[in-house]
């Protein structure tokens, strides 16, 4: 079984961990030992455990899981050259790896919070190498697509890293208009849970566009409510969200 050293241990390294950890070896590389012990209890299972100053990544499999600001700082603790660097940094270029850390190969990946479940949606660019390993390793926590550039990754980040927070909205907000008209709260949430499971099915196969014009009926119950998303500008908001985090990936 191959290990996994994953240096950061905040939400997204323990989502994928997660997903990882049937089919890896996990050893977590953080600052404070209790985080790092409270990091293998909500993971549920051994995993090695070491303080970042001083550690020697030397021939390792790397998943660097830091704040893309702590770049430099975490490189400066840590000693050796590793095998490879896989990074889910958000807005950190392959050449800013390079530079602060000098593994032998460096990918960048942006997984999202999916992948505690195996459904993440990652994409993946950088070294051509190791392009199997990295679709291999980040397919165990769901799909993979490999893109041919760091622009297509920054917008990807904007799209399927940042879109369970954006759904989520939607899907809250739901809840609350059903909420709002009299259904039960717990009966809304379950409605909306069921809403999603479907239609997340759905949509890998039939596109929207035919799925909406197969839901709406002229003057019905559908068409009614599509046109307050409209008059709300849910369709600009939704294409204005992804150029902004887009942008804010660019600036990271």
């Amino acid at each position: 079984m191959k290990t996994i050293t994953f240096i950061g241990n905040g939400n997204m390294a323990l989502s994928i961990a997660k997903g990882l950890k049937e089919k890896y070896r996990i050893e977590i590389v953080g600052r404070e030992i209790k985080k790092l012990e409270q990091f293998e209890k909500n993971l549920g299972v051994s995993i090695g455990k070491h303080l970042l100053d001083g550690f020697d990544v030397t021939d390792k499999t790397i998943l660097i899981c830091v704040k893309p600001a702590n770049v430099e700082e975490v490189s400066q603790k840590i000693k050796g050259r590793a095998r490879v660097l896989f990074s889910v940094l958000a807005g950190t270029s392959l050449e800013k790896l390079r530079t602060h850390f000098n593994p032998h190969a460096v990918v960048r990946t942006m997984p999202n919070l999916a992948a505690s479940v195996g459904k993440s949606m990652t994409t993946l660019t950088g070294d051509e190498a190791f392009r199997d390993e990295a679709e291999e390793l980040l397919g165990s926590i769901g799909k993979t697509l490999w893109l041919s550039s760091e622009k297509e990754i920054d917008i990807a980040t904007a799209l399927a890293g940042s879109g369970p927070a954006y759904l989520a909205l939607i899907a809250e907000a739901f809840a609350d208009g059903a909420v709002k008209q009299g259904l039960k709260r717990d009966d809304s949430m379950k409605l909306m849970r069921g809403l999603f499971d479907g239609f997340g099915t759905l949509i890998q196969e039939i596109h929207p566009a035919l799925l909406k014009d197969g839901v709406m009926s002229p003057g019905g119950t559908t068409a009614a409510g599509y046109s307050a998303l409209e008059d709300g500008n849910v369709r600009s908001a939704c294409i204005n969200a992804v150029e902004k985090a887009y942008k804010k990936a660019t600036e990271l």
